[in-house]
């Protein structure tokens, strides 16, 4: 479990990094979010 905790760590801090500003973290965001919707769209 620490070792997931640590790479979902480090997989935010590098997505974070090569954003350069608020828009672009607002966009990855949005981006994740639909990823996520659209995956449990198809799990039902």
């Amino acid at each position: 479990m620490k070792q997931i905790v640590t790479a979902l760590s480090i997989l935010i801090l590098f997505t974070l990094a090569s954003c350069n500003t608020i828009e672009g973290i607002g966009k990855d965001v949005e981006s994740a979010g639909s990823t996520i919707k659209e995956t449990a769209q198809e799990s039902k």
